[in-house]
């Protein structure tokens, strides 16, 4: 598998389950920032890159439960010039938040797995990557609460048919929505995925709007608008 190319970083992929894709992408160049920020299954590390570079101040935990796909994250890292800035650890969310003393981070993301009720891949490690069993919602929602700060803002990328499940968790640990993006690939499209952001409070009003992402054969202004720092073409 080719490196993937940005602006300002490259991503190896090779021995990550989880390939960069156009999930991951939205994420990190939706997310709002802070100067700490949880990236829950970084995978190549490709949302805390973006991350590092949208937000010069951020200092970026990178959380991964696949050793494989941690040290490529790490590599990546490596190889980045925000080296400094971007800690990769290899660990399950529920050791990580059981052993973390550190401040609540003002900002998590996260591209979690959705897979609930189909037949799970052959290979381990995407099935690991890609199935809720590993991370279920009701556990991804509930430690996102634990970390986040009373301010921070905790945002997911998210399929069209697992959101009703993580939105049910979410309200269930008193998560707020106060983003939601409905992201069709063109017009004539279904709503394929969404991008959601909760807190724990606000005073703002909820913010929701339908974007797509192609006009014919080329990137939607609103696409390339978000992307432009970071894709080169």
């Amino acid at each position: 598998m080719a490196d993937f190319t940005f602006r300002q970083f490259s991503v190896s992929q090779d021995r990550c389950a989880m390939k960069v894709g156009t999930d991951g992408v939205l994420l990190g160049a939706w997310a709002r920032g802070g100067n700490r920020v949880l990236d829950i299954g970084t995978g190549t590390g490709i949302v805390a890159l973006m991350m590092a570079q949208r937000f010069d101040q951020a200092r970026v935990t990178a959380l991964e439960i696949d050793a494989q796909a941690a040290g490529q994250a790490r590599e990546n890292v490596a190889g980045s010039p925000f080296a400094d800035r971007i800690e990769v650890v290899c660990a399950s969310l529920q050791d990580f938040a059981a052993q973390y003393e550190g401040p609540a981070f003002n900002v998590i993301v996260c591209n979690p797995p959705y897979f609930v009720n189909s037949l799970k891949n052959v290979d381990k490690r995407s099935a690991m990557a890609r199935h809720t069993e590993t991370l279920p919602f009701s556990l991804l929602m509930k430690l996102s609460r634990t970390l986040l700060s009373p301010d921070g803002k905790a945002s997911y990328v998210i399929a069209a048919e697992a959101k009703p499940l993580l939105e049910a968790e979410a309200a269930i640990c008193g998560l707020r929505a106060t983003r939601q993006y409905d992201i069709q690939t063109t017009q004539r499209k279904p709503v394929k995925r969404f991008l959601l952001e909760y807190a724990k409070w606000t005073e703002q009003p909820f913010e929701h709007q339908k974007v797509t992402l192609m006009e014919g054969a080329k990137r939607s202004e609103w696409y390339r608008e978000l992307t432009k720092n970071f894709y080169i073409k």
